[in-house]
């Protein structure tokens, strides 16, 4: 008599997440999920993310992406984690419109960066815009992802409530559409 064939463990998903322009205020929300991060390990492998300190993104099922694009570094990350994401979501409004730090679209990059480094009362005399290599070049915008690269979902608020990455997370594991309902959308 044979054994009976014992069911393979399902293979755990891939999660990536990384923050851009932003307050880092929707991974805070992420980590609100508290004790059902115990349940959601159960299900997902996180791969680069603040939550793990790896630095590169490998292969991922599932990406979460939060803040906007306001500098060419933001747009270069995207791009490469985009690139190793099957499914990528824009999280919060800052990744799905440019957010609060899209504010400064309607103003002159150029006479706002005159204005803080060269104008401002109390500063020495001459003082220069900062130009080291080292830092990354500046947009004249503040640019939503979805500009740049696909995106598949967005999980929008500011931040989403930990309730609202548990269901959203929850669809998307059990192969769903996620779906929240207008008691999960904020906007704080």
């Amino acid at each position: 008599m044979m054994a009976p064939a014992m069911s393979p463990t399902p293979r755990k998903l891939k999660v990536a997440t990384v923050s851009l322009a932003g307050c880092f205020g929707c991974h805070m929300s992420f980590l609100d999920i508290d004790e059902r991060l115990f349940d959601l390990i159960e299900h997902i492998e996180f791969d680069r993310s603040p939550l793990t300190d790896i630095k590169q993104v490998g292969a991922c099922d599932i990406g979460l992406i939060e803040g906007g694009l306001c500098n060419a570094e933001n747009v270069q990350v995207l791009r490469e984690f985009r690139a190793h994401c099957k499914t990528l979501v824009a999280v919060g409004a800052c990744a799905i419109t440019g957010g609060l730090p899209a504010q400064r679209n309607h103003l002159d990059l150029g006479q706002l960066l005159t204005e803080v480094y060269r104008s401002r009362p109390g500063l020495s005399a001459g003082g220069a815009i900062p130009n080291d290599p080292e830092l990354p070049l500046l947009l004249n915008k503040v640019h939503p992802i979805r500009e740049v690269v696909h995106v598949d979902y967005s999980l929008p608020g500011c931040p989403p409530s930990a309730d609202a990455f548990w269901h959203f997370l929850s669809d998307l594991m059990a192969g769903r559409t996620p779906h929240l309902g207008h008691g999960l959308i904020h906007y704080d």
